[in-house]
């Protein structure tokens, strides 16, 4: 097994642990497609990584302490209380919230600076298709046709290498959306009423918004947040979510933005809805709700990673964690089987189940937490307790652990 062309489509977080993945295992050649030709480095939102995760993932050689991180340690839960005399609402409860918090940019300028240097990245290189081969398949390219003993597709929810495995497999809009910013701490008002270890869930019928520090990746933090809810009834009507897409940072029309600024002035404590207003227009961005699960993460000679594979509502606390274990377990599947064949089998076996249990998750929360929400302002900190405890059903928030 320690020998052969592998080809990986897509160069973000889960193309550089792929590919990490065959150099570990082996692999003679490894060449990665990017069709990106601007600096991933530049993408600046967040992501959290559950501690049990992240020591799990430094075991396996895919995250490490020079990652630049945050250390999160409690989940405050406010609601608006317009009697309430602090500015962050009333504070429900406090849940324990053991996670490392990361910027995507420095969080993949640090895999793609462990990339060994044999490993050939072609970035401005779009994958147009991928078909099967007698014993592997082909890459297609506007320079060609290449053909390698596996394809990995890492090439996110709207996968070409998904297609060519699973042409009739279409994701499936939930019917609400996340409006996400992130910018300079510098800009906060009032940072002291906010400690930098806590994540804060703001609360309101039928959504909420989550806030966290994540690092800029030059010693200093940035605000980061997601809110969601669902639109108004039309004011998506005609711009496609019904296919995957979203709306790049600059992107949002006069509707959506006006909905937003709605439900900060209306729903959110004075607080919160002073951050989230503190977000410039060219520093937001939309993302529609979707999701889906491959019935396999391998089919002939191809295989699946990252949201190529499973797309779950972010909701999970464990979309990069999921990519990078799918690294971890590839890297196994290579290096403990005999054949190719052998060991696709084998990361399927393994990775398919633990997809369908994050997309099974994504869509109790995202009932749980937008469109089913119970009366916030009935809860304690003991039904709070409670509330969580049903949402998370089987305790899989943050992601699984590996082997389990």
């Amino acid at each position: 097994m320690h020998s052969g062309r592998v080809a990986v489509v897509g160069g973000s977080v889960a193309g550089c642990a792929a590919a990490l993945a065959a150099h570990r295992g082996g692999a003679d050649e490894i060449t990665v497609y990017e069709r990106a030709s601007v600096r991933l480095a530049d993408r600046g939102v967040g992501l959290a990584v559950h501690n049990s995760r992240y020591v799990e993932l430094e075991s396996a050689g895919y995250l490490d302490a020079d990652m630049p991180w945050v250390q999160l340690v409690r989940r405050r839960w406010y609601v608006r209380d317009d009697r309430a005399p602090d500015p962050r609402g009333h504070e429900i409860g406090v849940l324990p919230f053991p996670f490392r918090t990361y910027n995507w940019g420095p969080l993949w300028s640090e895999l793609r600076r462990r990339v060994p240097e044999s490993v050939t990245f072609r970035t401005g290189t779009t994958a147009a298709a991928v078909r099967p081969c007698p014993g592997g398949a082909a890459v297609e390219t506007d320079d060609g046709t290449e053909r390698f003993d596996v394809v990995v597709g890492a090439d996110g929810y709207r996968s070409v290498v998904r297609e060519a495995a699973y042409p009739d497999l279409r994701a499936q809009y939930a019917g609400y959306l996340a409006w996400r910013g992130a910018y300079p701490e510098q800009r906060l008002k009032d940072p002291e009423l906010w400690a930098d270890e806590d994540c804060v869930y703001v609360v309101f019928a039928g959504g909420h918004v989550i806030i966290y520090r994540i690092p800029d990746g030059a010693g200093g933090h940035r605000v980061n947040w997601v809110l969601y809810t669902a639109p108004p009834a039309g004011l998506t009507a005609d711009l496609g979510f019904t296919t995957p897409t979203s709306l790049p940072p600059g992107g949002l029309t006069d509707a959506l933005r006006a909905h937003l600024a709605y439900v900060a002035d209306a729903l959110l404590p004075p607080y919160w809805a002073d951050l989230v207003r503190a977000t410039a227009p060219d520093e937001l961005f939309l993302q529609p709700m979707y999701d889906f699960t491959a019935p396999h993460y391998a089919r002939d000679r191809v295989l699946l990673a990252g949201d190529a594979a499973t797309v779950a509502r972010p909701h999970t606390g464990a979309g990069a964690v999921k990519a990078l274990q799918d690294a971890t377990v590839l890297e196994s599947a290579i290096t403990t089987s005999t054949t190719w064949p052998d060991a696709l089998e084998s990361y399927d076996v393994d990775r398919a189940v633990a997809g369908r249990t994050m997309v099974d998750l994504g869509r109790r929360l995202g009932r749980a937490l937008v469109q089913e929400t119970p009366d916030w302002r009935s809860l304690d900190q003991a039904a709070l307790a409670e509330w969580w405890q049903r949402a998370d059903g089987t305790g899989a928030f943050g992601g699984r652990g590996l082997g389990r």
